[in-house]
């Protein structure tokens, strides 16, 4: 137990520098670093917290979905080459991809826009016991939507409605209060943006070019965004300073060495799922009796010469 608990104030603090605290403005150029290790000398040292890190989600992930009462989703959002896709299969990779959903949000169709713009992500929430990744999430509504405000037409808004900051300092409360709605009903919200530097992005963009094997993952549509970086940026930091709050933080990871990336955000979801601190059940007396009865049955049908309790002598060596 001692252990348990020097592990989870060590993760609290290791992910402390990077929480945006609710009611601060965001500076990104200064506050966060995305080229950030935090003391550590290399990435070896980082891929051996990593699998720690994993392990410690696999545990968690089996009892939140044994427990069935809490629901974890996870929304990441970053530019283009922030290394979203990469993180899901790395933190990912040791939890049962049953109990895991991922949803990728593009361009929405035309029933997604004849609906209200959270509707498509309400459609994709995690049940309980699961953990849902938003690659992407409706934080989009917030962000490429202000950019290009042209997409709003599409969106069928009323004229009045559609208006400058107004619209998005309406949307900053209603995806607050839909937040605390989940929250409220057993579903933590995890946000984690990834702070990937414009040096960094423009040399993940030119491996995209050089190596066949990524040439579909770079677009002339990347390029025409990145000439927006200034315009993203300010919205990212608007969006982080509104829409971070007590009950759905904001986690600014450092995006630029791709290991150390890995490990903040398993921190911080293992810290999350720790004090959600999700617990087996626990058989009652009577349901414990009735598998006691099944257990002579089984144990009546060995074959002559065979251990009734298969299992016994593995229980032994464990003692």
């Amino acid at each position: 137990m001692k252990d348990g608990r020097a592990r989870q104030k060590w993760i609290a603090d290791f992910i402390a520098p990077l929480r945006v605290e609710p009611g601060t403005k965001v500076h990104l150029s200064k506050d966060f670093d995305p080229a950030r290790k935090s003391g550590l000398k290399n990435k070896r040292q980082g891929q051996e917290l990593l699998r720690e890190g994993v392990a410690l989600l696999a545990d968690h992930q089996r009892r939140l979905a044994a427990e069935g009462t809490h629901g974890v989703l996870l929304c990441l959002q970053a530019l283009d080459a922030g290394g979203k896709d990469g993180m899901i299969r790395h933190v990912m990779s040791g939890v049962n991809p049953q109990g895991v959903r991922v949803a990728g949000f593009k361009v929405p169709s035309h029933d997604e826009l004849s609906h209200d713009y959270l509707w498509r992500y309400t459609c994709a929430l995690p049940r309980r016991g699961e953990i849902g990744i938003f690659n992407r999430s409706h934080y989009e509504e917030v962000l490429v939507v202000r950019v290009h405000p042209e997409l709003l037409a599409r969106q069928r808004i009323p004229g009045r409605a559609r208006s400058g900051k107004p619209l998005w300092r309406r949307r900053y409360r209603e995806i607050n209060e839909w937040e605390r709605y989940l929250t409220d009903n057993g579903f933590r919200v995890v946000k984690l943006f990834l702070n990937l530097s414009k040096e960094e992005q423009r040399v993940r963009f030119l491996k995209r070019i050089d190596v066949p094997e990524r040439n579909w993952k770079f677009s002339a549509a990347d390029a025409r965004e990145r000439a927006r970086w200034d315009d993203y940026q300010e919205a990212f930091e608007d969006m982080l300073s509104a829409t971070s709050t007590s009950w759905a933080p904001w986690y600014v990871v450092p995006a630029d060495h791709k290991w150390y990336a890995r490990i903040c955000a398993a921190a911080v979801l293992a810290h999350t799922l720790m004090d959600i601190d999700p617990r087996y059940p626990v058989v009652g007396a009577e349901a414990r009796s009735e598998l006691e009865l099944e257990k002579e049955k089984l144990e009546e049908e060995a074959p002559a010469g065979a251990a009734a309790d298969p299992y016994a002598a593995g229980r032994r060596r464990a003692r």
